[in-house]
């Protein structure tokens, strides 16, 4: 199947070709026509399968074939990452006739925001916050709104960000379009996003919970104050050729990422508490190849889209299950493969078993004696080990980025 065969315009189709995607993914083959046909959608898939471009063309085409004033287009993501992904893609995707898109997220301009609202932007991308921010202010006008999105769905109808969305649909249409795409979702989130749905169909391209088959997935036990030193000799042993390090907190990804810059890695980080402009020249660094080493926290397991990294490093193991899998899904996109290494601790073990349990895999244990593995992993186990493994397989090949079909 193309691109054609789904229903979409020529101009479409030829700007999926031009940006080298000429076969649609399983989740675009089949949320593309549903979406077209004006169904309310539940998408569930992979990371790294292309659901952006799912919710993005049928929407550019149903607003260029029916022309009308106002904002017409609502995106709502978690994270200011996700956001400027999201304009991005549209702006590569869409035709030059098409409908001006404005991203909205904190951090940025106030002003520059509303600059952009009056010259008449159509589709609107915002993190829940901002956007409450200018509908406070009276900058925004919902009243038209024909498609909702929410993006990374799981998060934003959790309990932390429901309140914040209970407000913004107070504000909309209720006769509107409404999809929700994300690589995880519950049955209980999904009962709530039923409740706000018209009848929705729903697309599932994979088990839920499920890591992309094109990462591979390893784990070293190590003692709690070895972690370093098991990084530390991980990225200056082998030749991991762009690297994205996870931490569970902002002071943390500050401390690693200066303890890696002492030894002179091409090391940037993100979190919360940076700048946007400084989000954002690290990312922009860590894609143009300039930085390497890129230390972050969980807002970046779900607004990075970078096709050339080689490698995920759990430094910390994740709070939550379903945080893991979106961490390491930012290695292995767009059928490119991908590594990631998780560290653990003993006191790790049990929310690596919860991660198990899961994504329905077992992630292989590779025991270095010298940070302290062998006598963590035979505790696990209980059961005596095998001489250890060579840390040496890994980072063994190298990963060259390239485009694929998306």
């Amino acid at each position: 199947m193309n691109f054609a065969e789904l229903g979409l315009q020529p101009a479409l189709v030829r700007g999926c070709e031009s940006l080298g995607y000429t076969e649609p993914t399983p989740i675009q083959g089949q949320a593309i026509p549903v979406i077209l046909s004006g169904s309310d959608l539940i998408g569930c898939a992979e990371t790294g399968t292309g659901k952006t471009a799912a919710f993005l063309l049928p929407t550019i085409q149903k607003m260029m074939e029916r022309p009308r004033p106002g904002v017409r287009v609502l995106v709502i993501a978690p994270t200011r990452e996700l956001v400027s992904q999201i304009v991005e893609s549209y702006r590569e995707l869409a035709p030059k006739k098409a409908p001006r898109c404005v991203g909205i997220i904190g951090g940025a301009g106030m002003g520059r925001q509303c600059e952009a609202l009056r010259r008449g932007a159509q589709v609107i991308v915002a993190t829940p916050g901002r956007l409450l921010d200018h509908m406070e202010r009276g900058t925004v006008n919902l009243s038209s709104i024909e498609v909702l999105v929410l993006d990374e769905a799981d998060r934003m109808l959790d309990m932390g960000f429901w309140p914040s969305i209970r407000r913004i649909l107070a504000e909309l249409p209720s006769e509107r379009q409404t999809l929700l795409f994300s690589a995880t979702m519950s049955s209980a989130i999904e009962e709530i996003a039923r409740k706000t749905m018209r009848k929705p169909q729903m697309v599932e391209v994979s088990q839920r919970g499920r890591a992309a088959i094109t990462v591979e997935q390893m784990a070293y036990p190590v003692a709690t104050e070895s972690k370093t030193a098991l990084l530390l000799d991980l990225l200056e042993r082998e030749r991991f050729e762009r690297v994205l390090v996870f931490t569970r907190t902002r002071r943390g990804a500050e401390r690693l990422s200066h303890i890696l810059e002492a030894r002179e890695h091409r090391v940037n980080r993100i979190h919360a508490d940076r700048t946007q402009p400084q989000r954002e020249a690290a990312l922009r660094g860590f894609k143009d190849g300039d930085t390497r080493v890129l230390v972050a926290t969980d807002i970046a397991a779900r607004g990075i889209d970078v096709d050339s990294i080689s490698h995920v490093i759990n430094y910390d193991v994740p709070a939550a299950p379903e945080d893991y899998v979106h961490r390491i899904g930012r290695t292995g996109r767009a059928g490119l493969k991908g590594r990631a290494i998780t560290l653990v601790t003993p006191v790790d073990e049990t929310s690596m078993r919860a991660i198990e349990r899961l994504t329905g895999q077992a992630v292989e244990r590779i025991v270095l004696p010298a940070f302290g593995g062998e006598k963590i992993a035979a505790a696990g186990t209980g059961k005596s080990l095998s001489a250890p493994r060579r840390a040496s397989a890994v980072g063994r090949r190298s990963f060259r980025p390239r485009r694929a079909s998306r």
